[in-house]
């Protein structure tokens, strides 16, 4: 539990300290400049928006929490996407444990009404249903490699994993992909 006190409806610690108004002022601005491109990214891991929400506020909540520990504000971002793919992984398991056993394979997600489904487009609903059935690994790389367009260094330094690993994980994901997409046309 934080010894921070609660944010009040304004956005401002109730009874706040410099620390306080410092911790919300800093997390409040990566939250408008990166939250939408975090939600996007926990959505084409996740395939749903409701839990992909929830991930990417608890992440910045965990920020928050830890804002006065971060040796280099700098690395907050980097801090944020980080937290979003772990618990992107954490909620991936969580889900394989509850339906192993219903598991139909990959599609449009349960918690995708009709109407989200009719709006994309039957092409981008291949590259998504193709994205979402590559292993972990690959799927992160290949998300934060293209559709975020991080570096080799930033992808493995959000994946906690070698530059290598990076490499030949997002190597694998294309020729996948590309398998994959051939298959359904």
């Amino acid at each position: 539990m934080s010894s921070r006190p609660p944010l009040t409806p304004g956005g401002s610690p109730a009874g706040g300290t410099d620390a306080d108004s410092d911790a919300t002022a800093g997390v409040t601005a990566l939250y408008q400049a990166h939250a939408v491109g975090l939600i996007r990214l926990a959505i084409v891991m996740l395939g749903d928006r409701g839990a992909a929400e929830d991930v990417v506020q608890d992440a910045f909540l965990g920020l928050y929490r830890h804002w006065d520990g971060l040796a280099d504000r700098g690395n907050a971002l980097t801090y944020v996407r980080s937290a979003v793919l772990n618990r992107c992984r954490n909620a991936m398991r969580q889900r394989g444990q509850r339906d192993r056993h219903d598991r139909q394979g990959p599609g449009p997600m349960a918690s995708e009404s009709a109407e989200a489904v009719a709006l994309i487009g039957e092409e981008h609903q291949q590259v998504l249903t193709a994205i979402r059935a590559l292993p972990n690994r690959q799927r992160e790389a290949l998300v934060l490699r293209f559709y975020l367009d991080l570096s080799e260094e930033e992808t493995a330094h959000a994946m906690g994993v070698s530059r290598g690993t990076v490499k030949s994980a997002t190597s694998r994901a294309v020729a996948a992909l590309g398998r994959k997409l051939k298959e359904g046309s």
